[in-house]
C-alpha cells in the first residue's frame, strides 16, 4: 500500500446523533497508516458507531445526523461529490459474525471484484489469479485450493471469517474495519484470526473494535479508549495497558466497569 499520507483515518470534531440521542461527541482521532489500532470501551460507548461512520454505513438510517469531518488518506469521505461506491471500495468492513454469500468459495472472492470492475470481462485465468492471491493473503490457499467450488456457508466459522476478509482484498482497499471479528469464534479460531490480522499489518491500515482486553493488548500497535461517545485516551497499546494516563482508562482496563 503506497500512500504518502501519514494517517489512514483522521476525524475532526465528529459528532453523531441517532434522532435526538447524541452517540459521538467531538471525536478527534488520527489513525496511523499501516498499523493496527484497537478501539476499546464498554458497551454503548460509541465504538461501533464510530467504525460504521468511517465507511458511511450509519447514513443508511434516515434519522442519523453527523457534523465534523472524516478523512481517509487526506480525502473527506463525506463531501457531496464523493461516491459511496468508491468509499466502500477503499474501506473494507468485517462484521462480528461471518457473513459469506451462499455461493462457492471462488464466487465469494470474485463477487466484489465483479461489482467494482465496471463491466470488465473476467477471464478464467484472471479469476484464478485473483482467487489465489486473496486466499493466500489470508492464509487459506493451501487448505482451500481443492475446495473452491464448495459452498462458503458450509465452512468452519474460522474459515468463513477469513474468507470474509479475503473477499475484500481483490478491490485493493486501503483500510480494513473490523467490528468484533472474533466474537463468534472459539479460542483456537480467535488465535488464528488474530495471527491473520497481524499478518495483514503493513499492507493495510486496520481499525478493530474489540471487547477483549487481552486481544487488544496482543493484536494492536495503538489503542483508543472511548467512554460515553468521547475519546478518553489514544496512545501506544503498551503504554495504555501499563501506564494509562486517565483514571477512567485504568478503571476499564482493570475491570471496574464495562
Amino acid at each position: 500500500m503506497d500512500n504518502p499520507h501519514p494517517f489512514a483515518i483522521e476525524t475532526r470534531k465528529l459528532n453523531l446523533w441517532y434522532g435526538t440521542f447524541q452517540a459521538l461527541y467531538d471525536v478527534d482521532l488520527a489513525v496511523k497508516q499501516g498499523q493496527i489500532t484497537a478501539l476499546i470501551g464498554p458497551s454503548g460507548c460509541g465504538k461501533s458507531t464510530f467504525l460504521r461512520s468511517v465507511n458511511r454505513i450509519t447514513e443508511r438510517l434516515g434519522y442519523v445526523r453527523t457534523t465534523g469531518s472524516i478523512e481517509v488518506f487526506g480525502h473527506d469521505i463525506y463531501r457531496p461529490e464523493v461516491e459511496l461506491v468508491q468509499v466502500r471500495k477503499k474501506i473494507g468492513m468485517v462484521f462480528q459474525r461471518p457473513n459469506p454469500l451462499p455461493l462457492s468459495v471462488r464466487e465469494n472472492i470474485l463477487f466484489a471484484y465483479r461489482l467494482h470492475s465496471g463491466g470488465e470481462r473476467l477471464t478464467r485465468n484472471k479469476g484464478d489469479e485473483i482467487v489465489e492471491d486473496a486466499l493466500s493473503q489470508v492464509l487459506l490457499w493451501d487448505s482451500m485450493k481443492d475446495r473452491l467450488h464448495r459452498k462458503a456457508t458450509t465452512l468452519s466459522l474460522e474459515e468463513q471469517q477469513k474468507l470474509c476478509i479475503a473477499r475484500l482484498l481483490p478491490v485493493k482497499p486501503s483500510v480494513l474495519l473490523m467490528d468484533e471479528p472474533c466474537s463468534a469464534l472459539d479460542p483456537e479460531a480467535t488465535e488464528a484470526v488474530e495471527d491473520l490480522i497481524w499478518e495483514l499489518r503493513g499492507r493495510y491500515s486496520i481499525l478493530i473494535v474489540t471487547h477483549n482486553m487481552a486481544q487488544a493488548r496482543r493484536a494492536s500497535d495503538e489503542c483508543i479508549f472511548m467512554l460515553m461517545g468521547k475519546v478518553i485516551e489514544h496512545t501506544r497499546t503498551e503504554d495504555m495497558f501499563v501506564t494509562p494516563k486517565h483514571k477512567e482508562t485504568a478503571d476499564y482496563i482493570e475491570g471496574r466497569y464495562g
